[in-house]
């Protein structure tokens, strides 16, 4: 079995947890690894992916269109925390990022503050800090450069968390995810990747940590070429990864992306998409 899949030893820590997002690359993996955190799992993605995939025999299956207000308020029910995988997990064109990631990051933090949900663990992304140059180490303290219309909908989303927090007290852990794949795919890779077992490390020690309010964090593994700092974040999450992507550089650091941006900066081929207005040349 992957270690990304066993689920944590011991009693459940909630009630009910919601994972939103579950029919996606990362929310399958996830899966069992977060269902041993509570007493009752709920999971929830748009119908027709929903759907397709299997879903924890005990699993709460939820489809819920996250732009629909009223459907997020009725998802959000009982649940006493929530790991929000859910949204465009790409680079694009700006109106389906606004429904998925702006205006369902809002429906959902709205739903926790009137549903008296405690806890978010929010996805987002390397790609808020995706404009710095790769021989640039930054840390979560520093200014967000967002590379596109995606890394700009996080930001919001982490926007979201701060204020809800300041605002409702409610509590917030934003994790900008790295490459997060079985392997490195190519050089970028050695400094971005977090494995699949760190990544199920991390969302249990988000949902777990005491006192920690709102709180950003990079999602990587113990990767000796990592663009980022986030010791601070981790010791406060208690997130102690176990991998390291220099494993695998024999098999992918001549794999370079083409010259331009791509290679020069943090985000990589996300810095080669756009713009998307159908009036710009080209």
């Amino acid at each position: 079995m992957d270690p990304a899949a066993t689920p944590p030893a011991g009693r459940p820590v909630f009630g009910r947890l919601l994972l939103t997002g579950a029919a996606g690359t990362l929310g399958r993996a996830m899966m069992p690894a977060l269902q041993g955190l509570a007493q009752h799992f709920r999971v929830s993605d748009l119908p027709g992916p929903l759907a397709r995939i299997s879903a924890p025999a005990a699993a709460e299956v939820a489809p819920c269109d996250l732009a629909n207000p009223e459907a997020v308020m009725a998802l959000m029910r009982g649940v006493d925390a929530v790991v929000h995988l859910g949204g465009i997990s790409v680079e694009g064109p700006f109106d389906p990022i606004l429904q998925s990631n702006i205006l369902g990051a809002h429906n959902l933090y709205e739903a926790v503050r009137r549903q008296g949900v405690k806890r978010v663990v929010l996805a987002s992304s390397n790609h808020v800090t995706g404009c710095y140059e790769r021989a640039q180490r930054i840390d979560p303290r520093d200014p967000a450069r967002p590379d596109g219309n995606y890394g700009l909908s996080k930001l919001f989303g982490e926007g979201l968390a701060s204020l809800y927090w300041d605002r409702y007290g409610i509590e917030s852990v934003c994790l900008r995810i790295g490459s997060a794949t079985p392997a490195p795919p190519d050089l970028r890779g050695l400094s971005t990747w977090i494995s699949l077992p760190d990544l199920a490390r991390l969302l249990s020690c988000s949902l777990q940590a005491p006192g920690i309010g709102f709180l950003v964090a990079y999602g990587m593994s113990a990767n000796t070429r990592a663009f980022w700092d986030t010791q601070t974040a981790w010791q406060r999450l208690g997130f102690v990864p176990q991998d390291n992507a220099e494993t695998f550089a024999p098999h992918v650091e001549r794999l370079q992306l083409p010259a331009g941006p791509q290679r020069q900066l943090q985000g990589g081929s996300f810095l080669a998409m756009g713009p998307y207005n159908h009036e710009d040349p080209g």
